[in-house]
């Protein structure tokens, strides 16, 4: 696709500490800078400003530069600009091969996506059942040492009580816990002569 087309992009950041987003800002642009496909015209920067009510900063950059259109496809996949304004041209005559060779672009980088986003999702849900494992096990530990409330584990752990009593309902499921009056009791099996188990 030749047809130069200049536009306006705005990419915005927010997070902390002030410093990290005042350098990741200027590298974001540095980066565009140094990409053969882009002319950068103009860059200017806004200035920093702490977001009211928390601990954030947010800043922005405005860039007008000119390219074709796959490479525009290509930089927004890359900088996710919050604002794309199209400067120039006007009006554009594209023929069939040219929008072919848009859309098999575009789904080229949607599937890309796709594959992370499911490849993270794989990768959080492991560690939300790892994570679950460990309090589970941290639970047994605790209460092996002696009946304990949610509230009393709740202290211990640093989870809210209300989450100690989901993990909890679960174990009592599982017959690894049980609970009487305020108190849960981890449950213990002991092996027998005949080989069975006996939970107390």
């Amino acid at each position: 696709m030749g047809t130069k087309i200049t536009i306006r992009a705005i990419i915005e950041l927010v997070g902390k500490p002030k410093e990290h987003i005042e350098r990741t800002i200027k590298e974001y642009v540095d980066k565009i800078q140094e990409t053969k496909e882009y002319e950068v015209l103009k860059v200017d920067f806004s200035e920093i400003q702490k977001q009211d009510g928390t601990e954030f900063w947010a800043t922005f950059a405005e860039l007008e530069l000119t390219s074709d259109m796959q490479n525009l496809t290509t930089f927004c996949f890359d900088y996710m600009p919050a604002v794309i304004e199209i400067l120039s041209p006007e009006k554009m005559t594209i023929n069939d091969s040219q929008i072919s060779e848009f859309f098999n672009d575009l789904q080229a980088r949607l599937h890309e996506v796709n594959l992370v986003a499911k490849q993270m999702k794989m990768q959080i849900d492991m560690m939300n059942r790892n994570t679950a494992n460990l309090f589970r096990n941290y639970i047994a530990v605790l209460l092996g040492k002696g009946d304990l409330t949610s509230e009393q584990i709740s202290k211990f752990t640093g989870v809210p009580k209300e989450m100690v009593e989901d993990y909890l309902d679960h174990m009592i499921d599982e017959g690894k816990v049980k609970m009487e009056g305020e108190k849960y009791i981890f449950v213990r099996k002991e092996v027998v002569n005949n080989g069975s188990e006996e939970t107390s």
